[in-house]
């Protein structure tokens, strides 16, 4: 019998090291993300509000749209995915909703924060937790959830007190998470090395994640510098400006007033952290990309053979030879066509030309009696 996703994602918790998780947003994505060889991947609420409906992350995108995007990506690959769940869309039964729901998807595991509703992007301005109590109890119904599911979902409890209230009031949080049976403890924003130490101290024996989005922004700080990233590669977009200005907001703040450190993998694990996610790094490339490429299209220019992948490796990410493969299997040299009438208004596909560097497929009808 094949391993769950759940059990694959819980033997990755109990191997030794850090595991590092990049964040998708849709199939293809994740697919990317498997073929680089990480053993398993996050969801992005960021990413896929952004990527789906060109919105910010602050509960527009419905929990419906949620489970749906994250149904395409699960189907796309074969390594563990984790749900960003957000607050559990509600009170204690949505959350039990919540993980039944991404249980029936295929999730490996799933993630809850405490922040009321509507909820707030991480790192951002404005976020509030519900109390102490209603917190507790949704990571309780996500339990029992779990367990009257007969599943072994991964339930990984964030909060976001650290900013909200303070660092103490988030270790308090933390451990009373584990006490009810979180797999996974996360504390949103942690502000230094010291408070990093001190989050992997309490509950030792529940693994640790570090949500990394203010190392990518601080970096993203620092590589604008070196590729030119400024307001004129907008083209006056006034999208593209509020999105320079959030990014260059989150920046700021977090060099200003922020004091994480940017640490290697191997710092992480030191500390006491088992996974690290990187929820904004795909994303964030995609736009980049994604502009320069329109830029150029804009002058007359086509990108370059090194900025994008060769024809012939496009199909085989997104499985033409894969599926070519498995047509053969069911290839036939039987033709059911018995008489003229049965040729008329046909459907019928003809592969005019194809080579490792174009590809074109014609679908459409055709009549054998002359108009």
């Amino acid at each position: 019998m094949a391993e769950s996703p759940a059990k694959a994602l819980r033997r990755i918790l109990d191997s030794p090291g850090v595991h590092l998780g990049p964040s998708c947003f849709d199939a293809l994505s994740a697919k990317l993300v498997e073929r680089a060889g990480f053993d398993y991947c996050f969801t992005s609420g960021f990413s896929i509000s952004a990527a789906r409906l060109c919105l910010p992350d602050v509960a527009l995108i419905s929990f419906g749209e949620m489970m749906d995007q994250g149904r395409q990506i699960i189907q796309a690959v074969s390594i563990p995915i984790i749900a960003d769940g957000d607050n559990g869309y509600g009170n204690a039964m949505n959350v039990k909703r919540t993980i039944r729901e991404a249980i029936r998807a295929g999730y490996a595991g799933i993630f809850l924060e405490d922040q009321v509703s509507p909820k707030a992007c991480g790192h951002t301005r404005g976020r509030k937790v519900v109390p102490r109590d209603e917190a507790v109890m949704r990571i309780k119904a996500a339990i029992d959830a779990r367990k009257e599911s007969g599943s072994d979902i991964v339930i990984v409890a964030r909060t976001d007190s650290r900013q909200a209230i303070s660092f103490e009031e988030s270790l308090w949080r933390s451990q009373a998470f584990a006490d009810v049976g979180a797999d996974v403890l996360l504390i949103d924003a942690l502000a230094s090395r010291e408070e990093m130490k001190a989050f992997c101290e309490i509950a030792p024996s529940v693994p640790k994640m570090l949500d990394t989005i203010d190392m990518w922004l601080a970096t993203w700080k620092v590589l604008s510098h070196i590729i030119t990233l400024d307001r004129t590669d907008f083209n006056g977009s006034c999208y593209c400006q509020r999105y320079w200005n959030f990014i260059n907001w989150l920046a700021n703040l977090l060099e200003g007033g922020g004091k994480t450190p940017i640490l290697n993998p191997t710092e992480l694990e030191d500390i006491g952290f088992k996974i690290a996610a990187y929820p904004l790094s795909l994303m964030g490339v995609s736009i980049r990309a994604m502009q320069n490429a329109l830029t150029g299209l804009k002058r007359g220019q086509i990108p370059s053979n090194g900025t994008i992948p060769s024809f012939e490796e496009i199909k085989e990410i997104v499985g033409f030879n894969s599926y070519y493969e498995e047509e053969e299997r069911y290839a036939t040299n039987t033709h059911h066509v018995s008489s003229q009438n049965d040729v008329k208004n046909k459907s019928f596909n003809v592969r005019f030309f194809e080579d490792s560097n174009f590809h074109v497929l014609f679908r459409g009808t055709f009549s054998s009696e002359k108009e």
